[in-house]
């Protein structure tokens, strides 16, 4: 069987789905990734894909650009002839999904978060939902990673409930994010630490202003974010802006490293102040390596964080909350903090390890091809992980 993996960026590919590949490879499934090319194309040759590249900007919409994109599809899998075509992220799941259509091959979407554009309700977000409409007719299979998302997509008849399932986001290989501990337990500076693409939607100013108010009480704590700034984006931080936010605040910017896990290990807590997840990478990561977490209460971070159980939860959009979530795991003593930790390894290891995902997969690829023998079969909606 020939498997295509489309996503907006190798790197993507490489470091998110290099277990549900290997996965693959194992079974003698050819495995072709499909991307825009980037530092981890070659890697991705590597591993044993077969690389193929995609023009596509992720950034915005253009309809002369867009349809541009799904004759790209269309060419693409004229050429490779895949048996089986999985998406991910916005543009691969909209034109990729129509192009895959036209050519009659299977499909199986990934939702793994709703963007700025379900954030609000103008021009573009009804012309998005017109688009999910439309695409979403055509796969197989789609995977929510919350079941926030796949309720909204319901809500708004946007898919087929019979085509859904839920996945415990893309999964965690707790074998490689092993646990470590706190910095502040040999004495060192308690240390805050943001994982996270550097725009708006993800509460950089939220997080950057509970850190200024937090020093302005006089206690004496580190706040770092690591993270690529992406100031082309619709809701980024111009590099200038950014610079003089953190420098204001005494926040650290650590840059934008491959390896976030020497980040991690020297953390004593991981803060992700979102405005809405799918459910996110850099929560399942750290929580795996033994954490305690904060992180706003809406989809998807609510998903990996439970208040007071491995972390706290506040409101969004919120600094003052943020502060307050901050200053509590402060003042919790450490064999608390200690145990906040252990329960964020338990629950990845309970519910979030990538195994999960990767059985899923191959469960939905083997329903799919044997409705296609047994047309009469009925699509299965697997829910279980919850």
């Amino acid at each position: 069987m020939k498997v295509a993996i489309v996503i907006n960026t190798s790197w993507n590919i490489y470091n998110f789905r290099q277990g549900l590949i290997k996965s693959f490879l194992d079974k003698n499934y050819e495995v072709v990734a499909i991307a825009p090319s980037d530092d981890y194309s070659s890697k991705l040759e590597e591993l044993g894909c077969t690389f193929v590249p995609l023009t596509m900007d992720s950034r915005g919409a253009n309809p002369v650009r867009d349809f541009r994109l799904i004759v790209e599809f269309i060419k693409i899998y004229k050429k490779v002839r895949p048996d089986l075509v999985l998406h991910y992220t916005i543009k691969p799941n909209i034109y990729g999904a129509m192009a895959a259509a036209y050519l009659g091959i299977p499909v199986i979407n990934n939702v793994s978060g709703l963007g700025t554009i379900f954030l609000n309700n103008g021009f573009s977000s009804h012309v998005a939902r017109l688009l999910y409409r439309f695409a979403f007719r055509f796969p197989k299979v789609v995977f929510f990673q919350n079941h926030h998302d796949r309720d909204l997509f319901l809500n708004l008849k946007l898919v087929d409930e019979q085509k859904t399932r839920l996945l415990p986001g893309s999964g965690v290989n707790p074998a490689h994010f092993k646990p470590s501990l706190p910095t502040a337990e040999n004495g060192r500076e308690f240390t805050f630490l943001m994982i996270s693409r550097l725009i708006k939607d993800k509460g950089i100013h939220e997080y950057i202003t509970a850190a200024a108010l937090i020093k302005s009480k006089g206690l004496t704590v580190r706040f770092q974010i690591l993270g690529a700034l992406d100031p082309r984006h619709s809701r980024g931080i111009s590099e200038q802006e950014f610079q003089t936010l953190i420098r204001d605040a005494g926040v650290e910017y650590l840059g934008n490293e491959v390896d976030v896990r020497p980040f991690i290990s020297s953390a004593d807590c991981v803060v992700l102040p979102s405005y809405r997840e799918g459910t996110p990478r850099t929560l399942l990561e750290s929580a795996s390596m033994g954490k305690p977490l904060i992180a706003t209460n809406v989809p998807g971070c609510n998903a990996v964080v439970k208040n007071e159980f491995n972390g706290y939860l506040c409101e969004v959009k919120n600094a003052e909350s943020l502060a307050n979530c901050m200053v509590r795991i402060l003042n919790t003593d450490l064999q608390e903090r200690r145990s906040m930790g252990q329960n964020s390894r338990r629950l990845i290891l309970e519910q979030f390890d990538e195994r999960f995902v990767i059985s899923r997969y191959h469960q939905a690829i083997n329903d799919i091809f044997q409705r296609t023998n047994t047309s009469s079969q009925k699509p299965i909606n697997q829910d279980s992980w919850k």
